[in-house]
Order: structure tokens, then C-alpha cells, then sequence
């Protein structure tokens, strides 16, 4: 993972907003919230680990009334061990609060609660079977990432949807090993694998799989493949080029201004270039217009060559 680079200009768009986001994540994020909202669901929304908002200004579009959001990132707070510094040294070195408020209230009128500190404070913040949806994007160690898994576990609704990101880079095999431990070991059950993440629950995986198989096939704009191990049911989805959805603009849009009109092409006809003249004309024409001693210049010229 390359380091992305902060930037003190306001986004207009979410696309402006520094971070790892791909088209299909977002895609997949809106598909998952929305249907938690016509199901009925209620719940808070969990986030561990924000960079500079990308993904919580997408959360926090999906608020419901009476819902709460948590976010909780380091910052610029001291990590809790020497391997977490060195990783946030190396790749979150850029990342402060106040960026994040400033991206994330591009976009909405109030901040989430924020947890300035290490996401082991979570399960002491965030009540027990309370949240619809997580997602966990902090530590790439696996010590952090098992004890996230665990608080998740606590902290999410039966029905609730965690995100597991960076579960299969190569830089973080870490995640991938505290990821399909849970998936083996503590109960936890993929509903789907993208590019860059798992999405999994507690409960059953089954009525979300079939709905969102049908929604993926209905595409032309993702790759959907569907394989088993271990007992799991794994739907695979891969973009094709895809684009993210729409995202309302922030307070700080400004509209493209339109490109300037082409200029029509003009096209010249034979009829409207000027005739040339024929060469005994022109040889008339150019002895009446030179100065004399011009005239005398060429005639001599001439008399040589003959």
C-alpha cells in the first residue's frame, strides 16, 4: 500500500477525499445499507480506523434516525506498542483529526463520536449488541485485528454485517490470518469477497447471498464467481471497470465550467479562392508593378542564361 497524500483543500466531491475506496467497495457498502434500511434493520454504525473519511462520510449518508456512529482512529495519539507505531509512522503518517473532521463535515452537518485512541477502547465506548454494520480498517497486525474480530463479535447485532478490510494483501498477512481464523474457528461466516475486503456476519449468510447474487449478475460491470470450502459458501465479486455510485456532492461543490464552443469549421470552395492568372497574364502584371531597376535586373539575368 502506497502512502496517499493529505490535501488542505475542501472536497467537493467524495472522489477528492484521500483513501483506499474502490468503486466496487462503495458499491457493494450503499447495496449492503440500503438493504439493512428496507429490511427493517435498525442499528448504530461502527467504524475502526478512518484515514481521512472516505469511507465514513459514505456511512454516515446511511444514518437512520436515532442511530449513532462511532469512528476510532489513532491519529496523531501515541500507538499502543512499537510494531502499531512503526506502522502508522510508515503509512498514516500524513493522517490528523483535524483532517478527518474537516472531509467528513464537507459532507454532513455533524461529526460522529470520535474515539481518539487505539481500537481496543471500543468495546469499552460501544455497548454490546447495538450496531448493524462495522467495519474494521485499523491495525493490520494480527494481534489488533483478533481482538477488533472479538469486539466486533460483542458489539454487532445477530443480523449485523462486519467488514474486514485488507484481508488478502500481500502486505498484511496479518488481517488474512485473523480473518479465516474467525471464519474457522469463532463462528464468524463470509457473505461475500471483493478485491479488497471481506463481508461477513454471525447470523445466517444465506437470504443476503441470494439477493446479492441476483443484484450482481444484473450487472455488466463486475465478475461474480461462486465457490465452498470448509463448509462456506464464498461469492467472489471483481470489477470490471467499474464506477462508483452516485454520492451526493458536498457544500463545497463547484460546478465544472462549461467547455468552450468548437468554432464552426469553415469549409473553401473552388469558387471562393481567388483565380490565379495565367503566366502571360502574371509576367504583365509583375513588369507593371516592380520598380525599373528591378525590371532591368531580371532582363539582364535572362540575356546571360541565353
Amino acid at each position: 500500500m502506497t502512502q496517499a497524500q493529505a490535501t488542505d483543500k475542501r472536497p467537493g466531491e467524495l472522489a477528492d477525499v484521500p483513501g483506499w475506496f474502490p468503486p466496487l467497495d462503495q458499491t457493494l457498502f450503499t447495496w449492503f445499507l440500503d438493504q439493512q434500511k428496507k429490511a427493517g434493520i435498525k442499528g448504530d454504525l461502527l467504524e475502526l480506523g478512518v484515514y481521512m473519511g472516505k469511507s465514513a462520510i459514505l456511512l454516515g449518508h446511511h444514518l437512520q434516525d436515532g442511530e449513532l456512529f462511532t469512528v476510532c482512529d489513532l491519529f496523531e495519539g501515541d500507538a499502543p506498542d512499537e510494531a502499531n507505531k512503526a506502522e502508522s509512522s510508515k503509512s498514516y503518517a500524513s493522517l490528523t483529526q483535524q483532517a478527518f473532521e474537516r472531509n467528513y463535515l464537507s459532507f454532513h452537518d455533524n461529526l460522529p463520536t470520535v474515539i481518539t485512541g487505539p481500537s481496543s477502547l471500543v468495546d469499552q465506548k460501544v455497548a454490546p449488541d447495538t450496531c448493524r454494520f462495522i467495519h474494521i480498517d485499523a491495525s493490520h497486525l494480527y494481534e489488533h485485528v483478533y481482538g477488533d474480530i472479538g469486539a466486533a463479535h460483542d458489539i454487532l447485532l445477530p443480523e449485523g454485517v462486519v467488514v474486514l478490510d485488507d484481508f488478502r494483501s500481500e502486505h498484511t498477512p496479518g488481517v488474512a490470518v485473523a480473518a479465516w481464523e474467525a471464519v474457522l474457528n469463532r463462528g464468524l461466516r463470509p457473505i461475500c469477497l471483493s478485491t479488497q475486503k471481506m463481508y461477513a456476519t454471525w447470523g445466517d449468510p444465506g437470504p443476503l447471498q441470494e439477493e446479492l447474487l441476483e443484484m450482481l449478475r444484473q450487472r455488466s460491470d463486475v465478475g461474480v464467481s461462486v465457490q465452498e470450502a470448509a463448509g462456506h459458501r464464498l461469492i467472489r465479486a471483481r470489477s470490471r471497470d467499474m464506477k462508483p455510485p452516485f454520492f451526493p456532492p458536498s457544500r463545497h461543490y463547484v460546478e465544472p465550467a462549461p467547455a468552450p464552443a468548437a468554432a464552426p469549421a469553415v469549409t473553401e470552395t473552388r469558387a471562393a479562392r481567388p483565380a490565379r492568372p495565367a503566366p502571360a497574364r502574371a509576367r504583365r502584371l509583375a513588369k507593371d508593378l516592380l520598380p525599373p531597376v528591378v525590371t532591368r535586373a531580371v532582363r539582364r539575368a535572362r540575356a546571360k542564361r541565353s
